[in-house]
């Protein structure tokens, strides 16, 4: 072990303050940093990004299962396509010619930006608003919190959810970000199920799915022979624990910015970062 990434200390807390506080996966931030900053291979990137991602989602996981928040049934209906999407992305990662890889997670970060600018309809928002609560006698699923609260809903069309966050598994496989998006969009958007059922079980299913695509990058650096091991172990020795630091401070962070700041400063980032990431992939 080194002390060469030393400086991913300070960067780590940083990035995941902001990732905390905005609900974004970690890894959507760090791969292309990995890539553009630090010049490392796409593949490198995406696992070393993905690890980093484990980390930061487990506390977050913890701290849903404390509150039982997590819908296991819904999550678990999930699961059953993001695991092997994912295995399927890490293979065609492998396999893929790095300079497409670059464009796929520019486009998808292009597709992020995009979701954080446009700002939603008020029909939209009055649907979510209202939402909050069905009726028990109607509901298909009630649960009953920590703070004993009940809270009951109806998950829609679960074929649809299985291809929509498949989809999100795939990418999270090939490029380390695209599930969390997907799944707020079933859950939120197209289910109304109330937000924090959904940020809680979209984060288990994050944080499950993102621990099996980074394993399967793993396996495939170590292919590679130790230099890449050793790469990405000097790299997580530091960043690991600035996310564990950044992980803590943003919920403090998102109750000091407003909704809308932090989403135009993150598309703007994100619409950025996507255009550096295709500009290079177009260079070659």
């Amino acid at each position: 072990m080194s002390l060469e990434f030393w400086y991913m200390l300070p960067v780590g807390i940083i990035i995941a303050t902001i990732a905390m506080a905005s609900g974004v996966g970690g890894a959507t931030f760090f791969s292309p940093l990995f890539i553009l900053g630090l010049g490392l291979s796409p593949e490198l990137a995406v696992g070393a990004g993905l690890v980093v991602e484990v980390f930061g989602f487990s506390s977050g996981v913890y701290a849903y299962v404390r509150r039982k928040l997590i819908d296991y049934r819904v999550g678990g209906m999930l699961l059953s396509a993001t695991v092997p999407a994912a295995i399927v992305g890490v293979v065609i990662a492998h396999y893929a010619n790095a300079d497409i890889l670059k464009l796929i997670l520019g486009m998808g970060l292009f597709a992020v930006a995009v979701s954080f600018l446009r700002s939603p309809d008020d029909e939209t928002e009055d649907a979510l608003n209202e939402l909050a609560h069905e009726d028990p006698d109607t509901a298909e699923t009630c649960l009953v919190t920590a703070d004993d609260e009940e809270i009951c809903y109806t998950v829609c069309n679960t074929t649809e959810g299985r291809l929509i966050s498949g989809i999100g598994g795939l990418f999270v496989g090939m490029v380390s970000s695209g599930l969390g998006e997907l799944n707020g969009y079933f859950l939120l958007q197209r289910c109304r199920v109330p937000s924090s059922v959904s940020v809680a079980t979209s984060v288990f299913v994050v944080a499950v799915t993102a621990l099996i695509a980074s394993v399967g990058h793993l396996y495939q650096v170590a292919q590679g022979g130790l230099t890449g091991l050793t790469t990405m172990g000097n790299l997580l020795l530091f960043t690991v624990p600035g996310v564990v630091i950044g992980a803590q401070l943003g919920p403090a962070v998102a109750r000091r910015v407003p909704d809308r700041v932090m989403e135009i400063a993150l598309g703007l980032l994100f619409s950025i970062t996507a255009g550096l990431l295709l500009f290079e992939a177009g260079m070659h």
